[in-house]
């Protein structure tokens, strides 16, 4: 059958003046319209499309990429809002429609927001909405400690980065363990820290244990040099000095520079750490 919201192979059927009709194997057809048809093709010839509703409500198929597609989270900006809803930016001709009931908090025309694509059982319709909660779920994790995982980044808080996990649960990045420049709506690989035994799930953005210094001295390294090979910090600098100047956490920076004070590669002076 025909899948609202996903991609999926149809066949070419017949060419008619508005475009080309394809088909599945239960005899379904949709029609593609002139706009996106390719440039050569032949009947019975197979291509992929994504299948959604046109403004009157009937099926239409397109080779456009959509930023999300069905039971998925995307990140995309609101383009306006009516008397009904918001309608938001997700790749397509016709706008995604968030309704009023929909929305986590009043959405502005000009803003971006974490959105889930559904299909509303009711209408048929392929439905946005930012009450993401209730799509993630963390008391039957699939994931365990150290395992790599897929992560979007909903917000930042002063205790640091919340994720969405591998599209199904919910994990923290705390500040301390952010070294980077991250922002809202970010797709990234990430580690299991730790699962807590409320199922919590801590992150971190490189290979969590002794592996994880190993990015931290790398950078510290490559700061040194670009700096003329030393910088003023060092194991007793206050955190906001290390945090103004490299980005780390202090607990990360004296991790850092331990390995490489370790491996000789600095010494610790009074008034800074400086390459060997």
């Amino acid at each position: 059958m025909l899948q609202l919201g996903k991609f999926q192979d149809l066949t070419i059927l017949r060419e008619t003046d508005p475009g080309l009709f394809l088909g599945d194997e239960e005899g379904n057809e949709v029609l593609l319209p002139n706009r996106y048809k390719p440039d050569t093709f032949e009947v019975d010839d197979t291509i992929e499309v994504f299948v959604y509703l046109d403004n009157e409500e009937r099926p239409v198929a397109t080779t456009d990429k959509p930023y999300v597609t069905l039971n998925e989270f995307g990140y995309m900006e609101c383009s306006a809002v009516n008397k009904f809803g918001a309608f938001m930016d997700w790749g397509l001709v016709k706008q995604l429609f968030v309704p009023f009931k929909e929305q986590a908090r009043p959405m502005k025309q000009g803003s971006w927001y974490i959105v889930y694509l559904y299909l509303d059982e009711k209408t048929q319709r392929l439905v946005g909405t930012s009450k993401t909660n209730k799509f993630l779920d963390n008391s039957e994790l699939t994931v365990k400690k150290f395992d790599e995982v897929d992560i979007m980044i909903t917000h930042i808080t002063d205790k640091g980065a919340n994720a969405i996990v591998n599209g199904k649960h919910k994990g923290l990045i705390y500040i301390d363990d952010i070294f980077e420049d991250i922002r809202t709506g970010d797709r990234l690989k990430a580690f299991v820290k730790k699962v807590r035994d409320d199922n919590k799930i801590d992150l971190v953005l490189h290979s969590p244990g002794y592996r994880s210094i190993e990015p931290n001295a790398q950078y510290v390294l490559e700061e040194l040099a670009a700096a003329g090979g030393f910088l003023p910090l060092h194991d007793k600098s206050d955190p906001e000095s290390i945090k103004n100047e490299l980005g780390l956490s202090k607990k990360s920076f004296k991790k850092a520079i331990g390995s490489l004070y370790k491996d000789k590669k600095i010494v610790i002076k009074e008034d800074g750490i400086e390459l060997i």
